[in-house]
């Protein structure tokens, strides 16, 4: 759809119980974790206005499956936001930009660094539009060093944050997620960013940059390696589902060809679980004391476990590690994912009116906050759907939008 293809309205704005009401946000980015963050801020009520190129829209509206040509990645992307068209290259667009920055609280854009200062849109340009304005800056990289001005993807920062190396079997190769893992968490690190930024506001009264590296927020999430290797030496190889940090820990085939996982970080459920498969005189070696110890014999520890789920069940093992109260969930596809009873019981998907597709389903908003929940007003909207109501709230008039259209600039 053009951005002069008509489309239905989108739902009421945000109300002001809303925690975000009130907080404008230009997002400016693509794929992926950029515009993830920028839509954590919409679940919450912020106003935001996704802007896209006039003829180039942004690349997510046509990743992964379609319904009746409609992308359906976008519809949770794209949820909450308004979206408008804008050439940033060209002159009406810069101009338009400004305009929109004026009274913007956020920009989040992830061009790559000096994009925005040739375009003549850079910090020194926007904080001048607005003081208070925070600019956050998802790239790859960051925005300085050898590899800055490098294209970056979400799938290289898990190569060289050090993921992959200790992922996959220790005799197969290293392992990337099928998945936008390292787009996922710098998305919450940036919204994250934005909050902190804007909490500094209130403070200083002046906005400022954000500058988040896609390839950082992953070696937070990865644990103390660095750390290890700083005092030790030690470098993590790879253990496929096991751990070197306690055991049992790993996935188990039942009886029925289902999958569960088991944990025992801690030494009470260790000792609970081999009760429970029959091994209690395990719980009294020296080295069953310690996870470190229990690591050491985990060959000794899985084949006792995995031989007593094999004997049962997916339900019947899922039953008595309950029982037992013991560390074990099932190994679930997105098909039992959207009707696992946790899941239904907290709310995690929910139905959405979409007036190009009727009523989907997608995943909720990210958490629950018992006064001022957030929530999700629309799905994604058509390309350039709102460009119109959005400039003519800058104050252009009819005649304006369509000079800008006639350039190529909306």
């Amino acid at each position: 759809m053009t951005a002069a293809t008509p489309s239905p309205a989108p739902a009421p704005p945000p109300t002001p119980r809303a925690p975000l009401h009130g907080l404008r946000v230009l997002d400016l980015a693509t794929l992926f974790a950029g515009p993830l963050a920028a839509t954590m801020l919409g679940d919450f009520g912020a106003d935001v206005v996704k802007v896209e190129h006039p003829r180039t829209p942004d690349p997510s509206r046509g990743h992964g499956p379609a319904k009746d040509g409609v992308g359906l990645w976008w519809k949770v992307l794209g949820r909450n936001k308004r979206t408008i068209t804008l050439d940033l290259s060209s002159p009406g667009g810069r101009d338009t930009l400004l305009r929109l920055a004026a009274d913007a609280d956020v920009i989040v854009e992830n061009f790559r660094p000096g994009t925005l200062e040739r375009w003549g849109l850079g910090w020194e340009e926007l904080s001048a539009a607005n003081p208070r304005l925070v600019l956050a800056r998802v790239t790859g990289f960051g925005q300085f060093g050898p590899y800055a001005h490098r294209p970056g993807f979400g799938t290289l920062a898990e190569a060289m944050s050090g993921f992959a190396a200790i992922t996959g079997e220790p005799d197969g190769p290293p392992t990337l997620p099928p998945f936008g893992l390292a787009d996922s968490i710098a998305a919450l690190a940036t919204a994250y960013a934005v909050m902190t930024a804007l909490t500094a506001r209130t403070a200083t009264g002046r906005g400022q940059v954000v500058d988040m590296a896609i390839i950082e927020p992953m070696l937070s999430v990865i644990g103390p390696h660095s750390l290890w290797y700083d005092q030790l030496g030690y470098v993590q190889p790879r253990t496929g589902n096991r751990s070197r940090n306690n055991a049992p820990r790993n996935t188990y085939r039942t009886a029925d060809g289902s999958w569960v996982a088991v944990s025992t970080s801690a030494r009470s459920i260790a000792e609970r679980v081999l009760r429970l498969v029959g091994r209690p005189e395990l719980v009294d070696e020296p080295w069953f004391a310690d996870g470190t110890g229990r690591a050491a014999h985990a060959d000794e520890l899985d084949e006792a476990v995995g031989a007593w789920i094999a004997r049962r069940t997916r339900d019947e093992a899922l039953a008595a590690f309950e029982k037992a109260e013991a560390a074990i969930a099932p190994v679930h596809d997105v098909r039992d994912v959207v009707e696992d009873p946790q899941y239904r019981a907290l709310g995690t998907f929910t139905e959405v009116e979409d007036p190009e597709l009727g009523t989907i389903r997608m995943q909720n908003v990210l958490f629950r906050l018992s006064e001022t929940p957030g929530a999700i007003r629309w799905p994604g909207r058509p390309h350039g759907a709102d460009t119109a109501d959005v400039l003519a709230e800058l104050g252009l008039t009819p005649a304006e939008i369509g000079a800008l259209r006639d350039q190529g600039a909306v």
